[in-house]
């Protein structure tokens, strides 16, 4: 050994897989069952495994176990990725082998990805059944829906503990508390051939082909900044276990010169409760009360259609506020809507004030200025005979800007009540390009040799989240990169 070179510990294997969330699992579950010899390698303890998979309830967007929901591959594909080249963009109506380099590796949704997930999620769901996973229709925290939705019995946890059972029966070799550092590649064809990882007992090779599945890097204070700026300081991972997603895969495919896809300067926001702990402490009762900012002004309408379709929306407008939070404020009539509740997951209370200034006082904003942006929001109201909170009612205000665009009833009813309001980090958008098989692709549109990734780590939303997909992507993707990755080394049969 030359001076400045590191002794490492070196682990021979058919497959490494990075992350032990749900795309990592199902990764390493395919990659085994196709004969690889697999380590899944999370920098986690065994006890915090998993990831953001591990905290979320993992709602799933299908209409049943064998066919995704109405509209899933056109919400995807016309979600706003700014105003790309149509000279590039044009190519995706040609045959594959037609393509250019230049649109291969092109900063836009790839429409055979989106066909890949619709084709490929219900069999990947019945796969998942069949490792002893259980699906069904369950309650959401959504007061109002735009699509249908199934989610794992016992949530994300579920799926860790199910799936990492399976991978364990399975053979597949686990390493906690492992971080990957760097990808390893063959000096003579430069195809990546393992990683190099810390472990508390020093630096350790892991080799074999890879899938990267380390979520993506919202628990990367700097990665956070560099990509958004001050909005870095007043967001944070939704659950704790985001703030083990520190960017690495990213980085080390980056390094490699992999091309990218999904917005940078975007994350997946939900409305969170700042003062709670838990994971997805979300507030979402806000269509039927006010936003108000630290000034006790109204910034936007809280009601533009159904919850589960706008809240992203609105939760990046509450991030715009001072110091990236506003209030939500209701009266007894709001708290009367039924299922209210289902749609306020803080462990935390409300504040509470017999009246109006008496609430202002108590959330430190001006009681003047609360009272006046309420008396305008109230005498704006329209008859409220047609109220419905079932699904958007059209019971909009008159003149008032801005608007509310339906359930726009009076706050008259006290004792009045508050919840704070931030914008926490599901998950960034920002990622690396995938082919319709998770081969992740260079600037140059040639896939990487040896690599391949799946789940948040990969760019897919640019402006606004299609809701109930990350974890279906995740898994759906994580199948498939195992398998080809596996194939790739001992040429496993379908």
């Amino acid at each position: 050994m030359t001076r400045g070179e590191v002794d490492r510990e070196v682990h021979e294997y058919d497959v490494v897989v990075v992350g032990g969330g749900v795309a990592g699992l199902t990764a390493a579950c395919s990659a085994a069952e196709h004969g690889a010899r697999v380590a899944l390698v999370d920098r986690a303890t065994e006890s915090e495994t998993g990831g953001n998979t591990r905290y979320t309830e993992a709602f799933l967007r299908m209409a049943s176990l064998e066919e995704t929901a109405d509209g899933l591959e056109d919400t995807l594909v016309e979600d706003f990725m700014g105003h790309p080249d149509p000279s590039v963009v044009h190519e995706a109506a040609a045959p594959v082998e037609r393509r250019s380099a230049l649109y291969r590796s092109h900063h836009v949704v790839d429409p055979d990805y989106v066909a890949e997930l619709a084709a490929e999620a219900p069999g990947t769901l019945a796969w998942m059944t069949g490792h002893g996973m259980r699906f069904d229709v369950l309650p959401t925290p959504f007061l109002t829906t735009s699509t249908t939705r199934m989610a794992p019995v016992g949530g994300g946890l579920a799926i860790v503990e199910t799936m990492g059972k399976a991978a364990r029966g399975l053979g597949v070799a686990f390493h906690f508390e492992t971080t990957a550092r760097a990808l390893l590649t063959d000096p003579g064809d430069g195809s990546v051939v393992g990683v190099a990882a810390s472990t508390p007992g020093g630096p350790v090779e892991l080799r074999g082909r890879v899938v990267l599945a380390s979520g993506g890097y919202q628990g990367n204070a700097e990665l956070m900044a560099r990509y958004h700026g001050e909005r870095a300081l007043t967001t944070r991972p939704v659950a704790r276990g985001g703030n083990y997603n520190k960017g690495e895969g990213l980085e080390m495919a980056l390094a490699l010169g992999a091309a990218t896809a999904g917005s940078f300067s975007l994350f997946h926001a939900e409305p969170v409760d700042p003062r709670s702990g838990e994971p997805e402490a979300a507030i979402f009762c806000f269509p039927h009360g006010v936003l108000v900012n630290a000034a006790g002004e109204r910034f936007t309408d809280e009601a533009r259609g159904p919850i589960d379709a706008w809240y992203e929306r609105t939760t990046r407008e509450i991030q715009a506020q001072e110091r990236g939070v506003a209030w939500v404020v209701l009266d007894q009539q709001s708290l009367a809507v039924p299922n209210l509740r289902a749609g306020i997951r803080t462990d935390q209370p409300p504040v509470r004030g017999a009246t109006l200034a008496e609430l202002a006082a108590r959330i430190g904003v001006p009681a003047d200025a609360l009272e006046r942006t309420v008396a305008a929001y109230n005498a704006a109201c329209p008859d409220p005979a047609g109220f419905d909170h079932r699904s958007p009612d059209g019971l909009a205000t008159n003149g008032l800007v801005p608007p509310k665009s339906n359930w726009a009833r009076p706050l008259a009813e006290g004792p009045f009540e508050a919840y704070p309001v931030m914008a926490a980090n599901v998950f960034t958008f920002g990622g690396l390009k995938t082919t319709a098989a998770a081969e992740v692709v260079d600037r140059d549109g040639r896939p990487v040799a040896g690599l391949w990734a799946a789940g948040e780590l990969t760019g897919l939303y640019y402006s606004n989240y299609t809701g109930s997909t990350s974890v279906l992507r995740g898994a759906t993707f994580g199948r498939i990169a195992g398998r080809e990755a596996a194939r790739s080394v001992v040429g496993a049969p379908a």
